[in-house]
């Protein structure tokens, strides 16, 4: 069964100067502030489209890797897993990058970092982001 989530973003005013408000409507979990400012020179208590971006991606890829392990028998203890997404004004989102440490008891180093790679290329957001490069660091904790 295909399942639609949906958030919807309230902008007004132009570029520059404006500001809107992205709400989470299926979760209802958030209402959250945007801007140009902060996309393109970081703020604090701002959101951006990259900081979702990295939230979606962090969360899909620890759904995936925690999948994958456990098919390889190597059920996790925790993942903790941040994915930075940067933004060059001039050249729109260039890429992702993926940080991970792992508590995964009876795991080899070798094994650890194939299924991790195989859970970042299988990722659903991985796979929506071809178009950008998506970088892996992870290690064993």
């Amino acid at each position: 069964m295909a399942v639609t989530s949906e958030s919807t973003t309230v902008w007004r005013g132009d570029l520059a100067s404006g500001s809107g408000t992205t709400t989470l409507d299926s979760s209802g979990a958030a209402s959250l502030a945007v801007n140009w400012r902060a996309r393109s020179e970081g703020a604090e208590s701002v959101t951006t489209p990259e900081e979702l971006l990295g939230a979606a991606h962090a969360s899909c890829f620890s759904m995936a890797f925690a999948a994958a392990l456990a098919r390889g028998g190597h059920a996790p203890e925790s993942l903790q897993t941040t994915a930075a997404v940067t933004f060059d004004p001039a050249h729109g989102i260039t890429g992702s990058h993926l940080l991970v440490s792992a508590v995964v008891p009876g795991i080899d180093e070798a094994d650890f970092q194939r299924i991790a790679e195989e859970a970042k290329t299988g990722c659903p957001v991985s796979k929506a982001l071809t178009g950008i490069p998506i970088t892996l660091e992870a290690s064993l904790a």
